[in-house]
């Protein structure tokens, strides 16, 4: 570790305390920086937060985190930052999900042999395209987020060590990279198994995506730690202020002050103005670029993204929480088949419920929290933005109530038996998160669009370094956490430093 910060250490200013933040503030002081945050909402965490209704907790964030598995760079950067230590427990789920379609269900078990076997005895077939799947899945283990340093500061002998642990991935990247989920199922020609690969992601999404994400979870690297997404936001809060750094809520920046081209003020929007010797914003870029700082700095692979929204899409969702029976146990994550909701201009037939009594904190009096979420595109984004307050209040109540009538229609036992909780949509990430479109993520990768990957640096703007997810498609928490990190460690690189922190 490098020695702490003096009376004369440089001042890092980082905006936003949600996990590219957090990440950024202890790093920065881990190099011996003062590092203050400044967060506009009340707690830490950004989106990876929960919050409470009715006595009850409700998850924001994780479905699984990527970066569990002991003896990865990215575990490495979670245990740093505290939010894993060797003795996190984990939630005991052998799943990834179920999918169910005319009475019939199929699981993605972590256990790939088992979903091999499974998926055959149900339809013979498509057996060799399920055993090409699994041999794909097995493949993309080797995909693992290269959290060491930034990909820029990478030397030949890192290529080949690179290069070495992913020796299948080029196969999977040639075979599936151009390749929709929507394309991909039509693969298979049992429809339960057409249902299975186009449920958990959107079907714009490129096939590979898929695959990394259900290895991440089959090969131990993407397990959910218990205790909630906002309590892993808190431990990385805790060992921020115990290496001194500071963070202020109820804080949001206005601008940043770029003077000859460096910037070196930030300017809340209680009129303060914040000195700083290094600036790192961490919030969404459609709040960094035309609010916080004039669009024209925009970088062009940036704006090209905004202006084609059908090859860059955004991803969101309108969710509902309930409480029910905690006996309620058909598999963590289920999707069924349910008469048509109708949102705005699009039809949806297929919704899942994500059971939580997997872990003590979303369980209360015998009952624990469900959550269901109809995945929301930009299209949808813009219904519910056009609505008035009142009719988003009553759209919000009337679809609460058809898709719980859904829910017990698929799940008889949970008749009359679901306590509303709390609904969300788009517009809540918008309002509380500054996210474009409400998307949870950053773009997605479609085939055939060129993967979103900013710069740690603007052109024209000195001392100003970027963190956060929407600095490489598709986002999420592994993005926003080393982000964070390759922060400071170009920072340092400016300073001819060394970067191992």
């Amino acid at each position: 570790m490098m020695k702490m910060a003096n009376t004369e250490a440089k001042k890092v200013v980082i905006l936003g305390g949600g996990i590219a933040g957090l990440s950024a503030g202890i790093y920065a002081r881990l190099a011996g920086y003062e590092a203050q945050i400044y967060e506009k909402n009340a707690i830490p965490g950004g989106e990876c937060i929960g919050w409470n209704r009715k006595g009850y907790h409700i998850d924001n964030c994780i479905h699984w985190l990527t970066g569990t598995k002991k003896g990865t760079a990215l575990y490495d950067v979670w245990k740093k930052v505290g939010a894993l230590s060797d003795e996190t427990e984990y939630a005991k789920i052998d799943a990834f999900y179920t999918s169910t379609y005319r009475g019939e269900s199929a699981t993605l078990w972590k256990d790939l042999e088992r979903t091999k076997k499974e998926l055959i005895a149900l339809s013979p077939e498509d057996e060799a395209e399920i055993c090409k799947f699994i041999e794909y899945v097995e493949y993309s283990k080797q995909c693992l987020y290269p959290a060491e340093k930034p990909m820029e500061m990478m030397g030949v002998m890192d290529y080949v060590k690179m290069g070495a642990g992913m020796k299948d991935m080029p196969k999977v990247m040639k075979e599936f990279s151009s390749v929709s989920l929507e394309d991909y199922g039509k693969r298979f020609h049992h429809p339960l198994l057409q249902k299975l690969m186009t449920d958990y992601l959107p079907k714009e999404y490129t096939t590979y995506s898929f695959l990394v994400s259900y290895a991440t979870m089959a090969d131990d690297n993407g397990n959910i730690p218990m205790g909630a997404s906002l309590q892993l936001s808190l431990r990385m809060e805790k060992k921020f202020r115990e290496l001194g750094g500071k963070i202020f809520y109820h804080a949001p920046a206005e601008c940043i002050m770029v003077e000859k081209g460096v910037a070196g003020k930030v300017r809340l929007a209680d009129g303060r103005e914040i000195a700083a010797d290094y600036v790192i914003p961490t919030v969404d870029v459609s709040v960094l670029f035309g609010k916080l700082l004039p669009a024209a700095y925009m970088p062009k692979e940036l704006k090209a993204a905004y202006e084609n929204p059908k090859a860059y899409p955004v991803t969101s969702g309108f969710q509902i929480a309930y409480a029910v029976d905690a006996s309620f146990d058909r598999g963590e994550t289920v999707f069924v088949d349910v008469a048509p909701v109708k949102i705005g201009e699009r039809t949806f037939d297929r919704i899942y419920v994500k059971s939580y009594g997997y872990d003590p904190i979303f369980v209360k009096d015998g009952k624990q929290v469900i959550q269901t979420c109809i995945s929301q595109t930009d299209e949808d984004y813009e219904f519910w933005k056009k609505l008035s307050s009142e009719e988003y209040a009553r759209v919000k109540e009337e679809l609460v109530k058809a898709v719980t009538e859904r829910i017990e229609t698929a799940f008889p036992e949970l008749a009359g038996k679901t306590e509303f909780l709390d609904a969300w949509t788009p517009l809540t990430y918008e309002r509380y998160e500054g996210a474009y479109h409400g998307g949870y993520m950053s773009f997605v990768t479609t085939p055939g669009a060129k993967q979103v990957k900013l710069k740690g640096q603007l052109k024209g703007i000195k001392n100003l370094y970027l963190a956060g997810q929407w600095t490489n498609a598709p986002g999420g928490l592994p993005v926003a956490v080393a982000s964070g990190k390759f922060a400071i460690q170009r920072m340092l690189k400016k300073e001819r430093r060394s970067i191992e922190i």
